[in-house]
Parts: structure tokens; sequence; C-alpha cells
């Protein structure tokens, strides 16, 4: 597990959207070391950001069906909500969702579609204290199957990460540094 910190605007949500794919570097390459070698390192992650994408008018059951589908999941949409706390939400259209039940909604989907890494921006964004264990408990336990895990964080994320990654902006440039934990 990866935290990358730095101020705002150092660079941290636009290195997730590189590793993801959803940006390209203007320069070098991004590879990943044992991973699938058909696949792009985008395709073998899950990307959580700031916004949580649900369409308003659908129930939070049929916009985790239409994301688990999308990607190519088996996962059980009802099991996911329970191991985020949001299992009664299933059939609650997501206009009517708080901003932590959105979130908490939003996270579930990595919970239907197994890919080796997480990116996460600011996980723990508008949740509760029992939202953010229960994020800390799905963590934990996709870090035990080997998974990895690089979250972009301002504060404390509950899991232990193995290594912290400072970024740091300057007049339009980024410099980064590896700091110990």
């Amino acid at each position: 597990m990866l935290a990358v910190r730095g101020a705002n605007g150092a660079g941290k949500s636009s290195l997730l959207r590189l590793i993801a794919g959803l940006l390209r570097p203007s320069a070098g390459l991004l590879a990943l070391d044992g991973g699938d070698e058909e696949l792009s390192i985008g395709e073998q992650a899950h990307y959580v950001g700031h916004q949580d994408p649900l369409k308003p008018s659908l129930r939070v059951a049929e916009n985790l069906a239409f994301w688990r589908d999308l990607f190519g999941g088996s996962g059980d949409i009802i099991g996911g909500l329970e191991e985020l706390g949001a299992s009664a939400l299933a059939q609650v259209p997501a206009l009517y969702l708080s901003a932590g039940q959105r979130r908490r909604v939003s996270l579930a989907r990595l919970l239907l579609v197994p890919r080796p890494i997480w990116l996460l921006d600011e996980p723990n964004s508008s949740l509760d204290e029992r939202g953010q264990m229960l994020l800390t408990r799905i963590m934990e336990k996709h870090l035990a199957r080997g998974g990895m895990i690089v979250a972009a964080t301002h504060g404390a994320l509950g899991a232990t990460p193995t290594r912290q990654l400072l970024l740091a902006s300057k007049m339009g440039r980024v410099r980064a540094s590896e700091a110990a934990l």
C-alpha cells in the first residue's frame, strides 16, 4: 500500500489518473512489474475518484449492476453493500443519498469486480467513523489477498501504508520524495 501525500495541487489526483490510464504521460512510460502483460495498468485497476459516479435516477443496486456488468464482474451487489454497511440502500434512488452514503456505494464497486490494484483518491472523504472502519476492513482484506492500493490522502487511512510518497509542487513542477513511515 502506497499513501500519496502532498498539498492541494501537488499532483496526487493526477498521479492516480495517470496510473488508471485516464491521463497520458507527457513523457516516459508507466509499467506494472508482474502484472498481466496483455492488459493495461488501468484494466487491472479500480479507480475511485473524488466524484461518485452514480446516476441519480437509478436505484443503488441498478447503479452497481451497471458498473459490475460494464467491467465484466460477477460480484454480489447486496454482499458488497453489506461489507460497507449500506445494504439497506439497495432500492433507494441515488438522488436521495447523502454524501457519505454515495461514497459507501461507490466504494462497494471495488468488491464487485476483482482487480489487483485499487487507486483511491481521498477514500475517507465524507465517511463517518463507522464508514472509515468498514473501508479499513475491506482495504486490509484486499492487501491480505495480495492486492495493491495506491491512495491519495491528506489524512489517516486506517490501514497502515507500507510506503509513503510525498509530492511537492513548486512553480508548476512536481517533486516527489519517499518518506519513511
